[in-house]
């Protein structure tokens, strides 16, 4: 089994992709006006619209309506990051933080309410793991 992406599902594509284009500095991929990637040498944002969710089962994905899961992405500098992103990104849940798992940690929301994650290793533990 090969882990392939994650899909947050919007009723804006345009708006959430330039958000995720701008934070992480990397082009979206379109595929259709309803679905485009944002593709990292690690893993995929896959961004598509409420019109794809009958596609696969009408009602089974409500937009901006997530509790429960972090978009994660590790960075070189989160404080640097932080700095950077002060200008762009309007909700920040707080501002880098050393967790006690060693990571340094960054915590906002998209524009649709979604908890993104920015962090990086501050151990050599959490640097041995895996992003």
């Amino acid at each position: 089994m090969h882990f392939a992406s994650t899909r947050v599902i919007t009723d804006d594509v345009p708006r959430l992709v330039r958000f995720y284009e701008r934070v992480t500095g990397v082009p979206a991929t379109w595929a259709t006006e309803d679905f485009a990637e944002v593709r990292t040498p690690s893993a995929t944002l896959a961004i598509g619209s409420t019109r794809t969710v009958p596609l696969f089962a009408p009602g089974s994905a409500r937009p901006a309506d997530n509790h429960s899961v972090i978009l994660e992405f590790r960075v070189d500098d989160v404080d640097s990051v932080y700095a950077d992103l002060r200008a762009f990104v309007e909700d920040f849940v707080n501002e880098p933080t050393t967790m006690p798992w060693g990571n340094r940690s960054l915590l906002f929301r998209d524009p649709d309410g979604n908890l993104v994650n920015f962090f990086t290793p501050g151990t050599p533990r959490a640097a041995a793991t895996p992003a």
